[in-house]
């Protein structure tokens, strides 16, 4: 009965669409909203905006790889300004305890840098842009505040 050569799926056992396979293996599988927005944003080459991934544009194509890419993170993205600020602290302190370099170093970063405002879809508008900043310049006042330190670029973070 066995011919000894592996099976290989067909086209038709995959996914329906790229979105669709891209929330089943990948998205699904991060556990914070923010860490599915930060993920989606450091598929975007800061060059020139297109998104990239190398498993689903083998798969799909480089089209609809990026069409999914692109909804996707604008979906996700848009998801987490739809949130209240309550499960946004939550979701954040979720995500900052799961990064390698720690909350501490990530928060500094970004109130030195403001490096988060990268991890925003190219397609918000302003006003979308000015909401996610604002929201978490103010959730990282709540975490400097909550660890006792004075809050500002300088402060530390113990969520």
């Amino acid at each position: 009965m066995g011919t000894g050569m592996p099976r290989v799926k067909g086209r038709g056992a995959l996914e329906r669409s790229a979105a669709a396979d891209l929330f089943k293996h990948t998205l699904s599988r991060i556990p914070t909203v923010f860490g599915k927005i930060a993920y989606l944003a450091s598929l975007r080459n800061p060059d020139s905006g297109t998104y990239r991934h190398h498993g689903l544009s083998a798969t799909f194509g480089r089209q609809d790889s990026v069409q999914a890419l692109t909804e996707s993170h604008e979906r996700v993205f848009h998801q987490w300004l739809q949130m209240p600020l309550e499960q946004k602290h939550g979701d954040l302190t979720d995500y900052f305890l799961s990064v390698e370099e720690g909350p501490e170093a990530v928060i500094r970063h970004w109130r030195r840098s403001r490096a988060y405002g990268l991890n925003v879809p190219e397609s918000a508008t302003p006003a979308e842009r000015d909401f996610f900043s604002k929201d978490l310049e103010l959730l990282l006042d709540v975490f400097s505040y909550a660890a006792g330190a004075r809050p500002g670029p300088a402060s530390s973070l113990h969520p």
